[in-house]
């Protein structure tokens, strides 16, 4: 393990499966590989076509939160899945996935944290940018390091979200600082994106104060309430606000926050709120979000193993990554 695992700011993930008898129908755990810090260095990206990337900070929640724990819990539950999504009648096995591990977190100082988070992500985009970043977090404060490393690689690219979350994340930057609250606002009042270029579905309830609301009508985020995604169907929901952001951006980043879920779906988010999303209906979100052609990046946020029940909400959180790369395997068919 050295100081430049596979590049600087990441070391290996604190473990890895057994993967020297992988059958010819594998567990995921046998499945998605890990890199061998003696040969890292060395590594022919080429051989790939998802990395995969843990971002195990929750400092900066406003929450009290353990999701700094969620990379290595959700790699413990790959031992439950197949690769076979009966579904869609699709196996995952062809695409070729490369655990590359942690980004290097500071203890105590969340700012250098977070430049760390926004130098891998330049890191990534340069060493293998025709890879596809997957990160596993963490708290919702690393969606805008994450995007401006990015923007850092690729400035001339116009970047939009597809945000699946119960909340805006537009909280004022003065009152909270590069919060989970925070990330939206972060990047549109850094200039990083346009509110114009965020679709926001998942809001719902009692979970967002009314100046939140005006803060996203004032700079133009837009957003889909969970009621009216219902009314209209979650899938169609997000297939129509793919459809607008390709219209206006070259890429579409989507993060989901494991909080749009309803509680009885996810025991083990902080933030957990009741009339949530469906577990069915996130995998259809993001499966939508996995065909299209101009998502070209994904983080998964906001879940506490510590807090979970059975593991349920990890091994949600790994049905949605799944659901996720069913639809990008199937790009184009």
């Amino acid at each position: 393990m050295t100081a430049g695992y596979p590049y600087p700011l990441l070391k290996p993930p604190s473990f890895s499966w057994d993967r020297s008898a992988a059958p010819a129908e594998p567990k995921v755990s046998e499945w998605i590989a890990t890199l061998d810090p003696a040969t890292a260095g060395s590594t022919d990206w080429s051989d790939y076509d998802v990395a995969l990337l843990g971002v195990p900070l929750s400092r900066s929640s406003i929450s009290a939160s353990a999701a700094s724990e969620n990379p290595d819990a959700m790699r413990r539950a790959w031992k439950y899945f197949t690769t076979y999504n009966l579904d869609h009648d699709v196996d995952l096995q062809p695409l070729r996935v490369v655990d590359l591990g942690d980004v290097r977190q500071h203890v105590t100082d969340i700012a250098q944290c977070h430049r760390n988070i926004r130098e891998a992500m330049a890191h990534m985009r340069t060493h293998h940018p025709q890879l596809l970043p997957v990160m596993l977090g963490g708290d919702h404060s690393i969606t805008a390091m994450l995007i401006k490393g990015y923007k850092d690689v690729h400035p001339d690219e116009r970047v939009g979200i597809l945000q699946l979350d119960t909340h805006f994340d537009l909280r004022d930057l003065a009152d909270n600082g590069p919060s989970n609250g925070t990330p939206i606002r972060n990047l549109i009042e850094s200039g990083t994106i346009g509110a114009r270029d965020v679709h926001n579905i998942g809001l719902h309830g009692f979970f967002n104060a009314r100046s939140l609301k005006a803060y996203a009508d004032e700079t133009g985020v837009r957003y889909t309430t969970l009621r009216q995604a219902r009314q209209k169907g979650v899938a169609r929901t997000v297939q129509e606000a793919l459809e607008q952001l390709a219209g206006q951006v070259d890429t579409i980043y989507l993060t989901v926050d494991m909080d749009v879920l309803d509680c009885s779906y996810g025991p083990g988010v902080p933030a957990s709120t009741p009339g949530g999303m469906h577990s069915d209906e996130l995998f259809e979100a993001v499966y939508a979000a996995g065909l299209h052609p101009k998502v070209k990046a994904m983080d998964l946020v906001c879940l506490d193993p510590y807090k979970d029940r059975a593991e349920a909400t990890v091994k949600t959180a790994v049905h949605v990554l799944l659901s996720f790369l069913t639809g990008f395997r199937l790009r184009g068919q």
